[in-house]
């Protein structure tokens, strides 16, 4: 492992730990030339994924980038970290358990939806505007009504549900 501060290949490792309830393991290591220690997290990778997107392109799966986009919905909302990295860490081995290499955007963004609208709803909204591209006022409404329909039926709209929007 290289060393993040002098760019040294030569680096031990002093401590590991499980993390994230096993699926990962903390380590922390000691660069061998300039003494800085630092920290890296292992987890594991059933497959490499790839992400089609609406416009054809293939691009890699980026754990990262899933987390930021859970984490910007969950922005000042009451959930913990350490629950945040439980959502992704699912929303991930649901992924790599699909079987599947490819997987449509918009799979993705649906799968994350779905899981938002259970963990906390202002956060589903957040996510859904930027998922759906809203662009108008009405399409807030248009989603604020479905939920509180939703929730006064007691029931929540399916995955693959479409958008409570205009052609969308």
């Amino acid at each position: 492992m290289r060393c993040p501060f002098c760019g040294h290949e030569d680096t031990q490792v002093k401590d590991s730990r499980p993390h994230e309830d096993g699926a990962a393991i903390r380590r922390r290591r000691i660069c061998a030339s300039c003494g800085q220690r630092f920290t890296t997290i292992e987890r594991i990778q059933l497959r490499d994924l790839i992400v089609v997107k609406a416009d054809g392109r293939r691009v890699p799966f980026e754990r990262d980038k899933l987390a930021r986009s859970v984490r910007i919905a969950l922005r000042k909302r009451p959930v913990d970290e350490e629950r945040i990295e439980r959502i992704v860490n699912g929303l991930v081995r649901h992924l790599e358990a699909a079987g599947e290499p490819d997987i449509l955007s918009v799979d993705i963004g649906r799968r994350v939806m779905e899981t938002l609208r259970e963990v906390d709803s202002v956060a589903y909204i957040r996510f859904a505007s930027v998922h759906w591209d809203f662009r108008e006022t009405k399409d807030f409404a248009a989603i604020l009504e479905t939920i509180s329909t939703s929730v006064a039926a007691d029931t929540a709209p399916r995955e693959g549900d479409e958008p409570p929007i205009g052609d969308k």
